[in-house]
């Protein structure tokens, strides 16, 4: 068995060639894995050889999805207050009720009224239709009457109250709206559209068209 701490039978020369091989075969190894590195990275995230990596797409469901949200967090509920006359006359005799009405009013979009939604990839610009805001739904709070009367020949039936009912939710209605409440339902809309859809380089346009409402019979 040959002694290690023996000087080397080597000449100067092939030492240096040998520490030169190992050299290179150590840089080979590094490129290699890094070679295979980048192969990984590039199939992982769709990158293709020789081409620039595509900019990322909006899709369409993404956009209807937020379309969702968006009208579910942007609807403006406000509380009203309102004074309701009720008369009504029979046989010359007239009942007459005086009510102060509160009740809670909810304003939002209703995306089954002709939403749509358009994508052009190439120009980077999303088109979205919306109906406008419009009132959702009313809860009356509380009812005050502090006049009420009627005749013999004239009292007070069911269907006065029905329509008594009636009568405050459409002047509800009626005060939310003169109030401004749609408006700032629309511009609520169409702001939080915008910060939500406008990134990638994506442009958004934002349409109201009117909603067609039948004439009562």
């Amino acid at each position: 068995m040959s002694d290690p701490r023996a000087p080397s039978l080597l000449s100067p020369a092939s030492r240096r060639w040998r520490a030169l091989l190992r050299l290179a075969r150590l840089l080979g190894a590094v490129a290699l894995a890094a070679l295979v590195a980048g192969v990984t990275w590039r199939l992982a995230t769709g990158v293709r050889f020789g081409r620039a990596p595509e900019p990322p797409r909006v899709t369409h469901d993404v956009v209807v999805q937020q379309l969702r949200d968006v009208a579910k967090l942007v609807s403006t509920e406000m509380t009203v207050r309102d004074v309701v006359v009720y008369e009504q006359t029979r046989y010359t005799a007239t009942k007459r009720a005086l009510l102060v009405v509160t009740g809670r009013v909810l304003a939002g979009i209703d995306l089954e009224k002709g939403a749509d939604v358009r994508i052009d990839h190439d120009a980077r610009r999303i088109a979205v239709a919306l109906p406008p805001a419009e009132v959702l739904s009313v809860d009356i709070v509380n009812v005050r009457t502090y006049d009420e009367r009627a005749g013999l020949l004239n009292p007070w039936r069911p269907a006065d109250r029905d329509e008594i009912q009636r009568r405050v939710r459409e002047q509800l209605v009626a005060a939310a709206e003169q109030s401004g409440m749609l408006a700032h339902a629309d511009r609520a809309a169409e702001q939080v559209l915008r910060t939500l859809l406008a990134r990638d380089g994506y442009t958004v346009e934002i349409r109201r068209d009117p909603v067609v409402v039948a004439p009562r019979r």
